[in-house]
């Protein structure tokens, strides 16, 4: 609903210092913050337990500079990422918010490990597409589901109350201060709350079909990988409340969600040396471009389908992942010994199957671009016994959003900023730029973290 209502002067029955909207990574983060500051804070999330859409990610949070490289001898710097986002997004973000994310989301990550005990490690045996240093930090499965449980354990730890199966579905305001919120709890009750500070920790517009035909059309009616939850409340209590946006066009898609299993595909299935090709058996596009990109790609081919080629060694680096690991126990990879038993059993047409393998391996052998701009020098070659997967392409969160500053506060759009309103993660503008192909990996993650930590340590009360 997104409605917005003005304070008439009646007392609330509770105030607390933060309200929290939005259980997700982007939420617990800030919550942990803040409470950390000794200010009391209540997170409402619309889910019995919360998932978020980072429980359908993997998980990993980019972050340079930090102890667990330092242990494994990668040389990095908050400069140095800084500038791979830039260039990614072709120069379109804000540079004071890429420099700001990039130097705080280290310093939050040591935190989390440090102070509330989630194990990170460094994903060291493969690269993601743009990162110049190997910098991705996931924990002991590599999963979203993981890193939720363990936000969630340290939420409960730090005494931190949640209110779930809640839906916020209205904003109460004097004149620009936001003083409460009314809450449609699961019982058909409805509660007002007030609050000293605000904080949208409620995602993107990834689950608001009206909202993704405005502002996102080239993806409009692909399939959605993220929380049905993610309506696009911010934006929509923003326009009411007279907020800036930037970027709306900007979002994350993915090139690889096996179908029609619905899960996750780990990209390092084609940066490791695979490929894709369409239900022609023909490769259709640059896979090396990234993940984000490769999304409206397999959907403009027939049938919005694509299958993900690769080999053992390169599943053997994807099974780090429990997502890989599920599509395996699924029987969604099709394994052969050779590339006719491939097509085969893919019921791809042999020829073109032959084909596409003997480009690909001459590519690699001359370390050549091919004719879709793929550079494949020092790929490895693919060897028997070989893979395949059936994937399409998919939505999985928007990237822009509301307008923050330094700490997290939402901007008007004279510029001023709402004293007391602050937006995190999917809800605030991202370092994406306003196309798909400039979503560098983690990026979701990086503003949900780091935002997070951001205003959970700015919020006022």
């Amino acid at each position: 609903m997104a409605l917005i209502l003005e304070d008439d002067g009646t007392p609330y029955p509770i105030t607390v210092d933060v309200v929290i909207v939005g259980g997700g990574a982007a939420g617990l983060v800030t919550a942990l913050a803040a409470a950390n500051r000794g200010l009391g804070v209540l997170v409402i999330e619309r889910d019995a337990i919360p998932r978020g859409s980072t429980s359908l990610s993997a998980g990993l949070i980019p972050a340079p500079g930090t102890r667990y490289q330092r242990a494994l001898g990668i040389q990095d710097s908050a400069d140095v990422f800084a500038a791979d986002i830039l260039r990614k997004a072709h120069g379109e973000p804000q540079p004071d918010q890429v420099n700001l994310l990039a130097s705080t989301i280290g310093p939050a990550v040591e935190w989390l490990g440090e102070k509330h005990g989630l194990p990170f490690s460094v994903i060291d045996n493969f690269s993601y597409p743009g990162h110049s240093a190997m910098r991705m930090h996931g924990l002991p499965t590599r999963s979203g589901a993981e890193l939720m449980d363990r936000l969630c354990a340290a939420v409960e730890t730090a005494g931190i109350d949640i209110l779930t199966s809640s839906i916020v579905d209205t904003l109460v305001r004097r004149g620009g201060l936001v003083t409460g919120v009314v809450v449609s709890r699961g019982d058909g009750a409805r509660e007002r709350i007030g609050c000293l500070s605000l904080v949208l920790a409620c995602n993107g517009f990834g689950g608001n079909p009206d909202l993704i035909r405005r502002h996102i059309p080239e993806i409009a009616g692909a399939r959605y990988f993220g929380h049905p939850g993610n309506r696009g409340d911010a934006v929509l209590w923003g326009d009411r409340l007279g907020a800036a946006t930037r970027h709306l066009s900007g979002y994350q898609g993915h090139g690889s969600v096996a179908q029609p299993h619905g899960i996750l595909i780990t990209w390092a299935t084609i940066t490791e040396g695979g490929f894709q090709v369409n239900t022609t058996g023909r490769r259709f596009a640059n896979e090396a471009r990234g993940y984000s990109e490769a999304a409206a790609a397999v959907i403009a081919e027939p049938g919005a389908l694509a299958w993900t080629i690769f080999d053992e060694r390169v599943a053997e680096i994807a099974a780090q992942f429990e997502d890989f690991r599920s599509a395996r126990s699924h029987n969604a990879i099709v394994t052969a010994a050779t590339i006719d038993e491939l097509a085969e059993r893919t019921r791809l047409p042999l020829e073109p199957v032959r084909e596409s393998f003997a480009s690909v391996s001459e590519a690699k052998t001359q370390a050549a671009t091919d004719i879709f701009g793929r550079n494949w020098a020092g790929v490895p070659q693919l060897a028997a016994p070989f893979s395949a997967v059936r994937v399409t392409g998919a939505l999985f969160h928007t990237q822009g959003g509301l307008s923050v500053d330094a700490n997290a506060r939402v901007l008007a759009k004279d510029g001023s900023a709402f004293p007391n309103l602050y937006s995190v993660g999917g809800a605030a503008c991202g370092v994406s730029g306003s196309k798909a192909s400039g979503y560098l990996s983690g990026n979701g993650l990086l503003t949900a973290v780091g935002y997070g930590y951001i205003a959970g340590r700015s919020v006022t009360a």
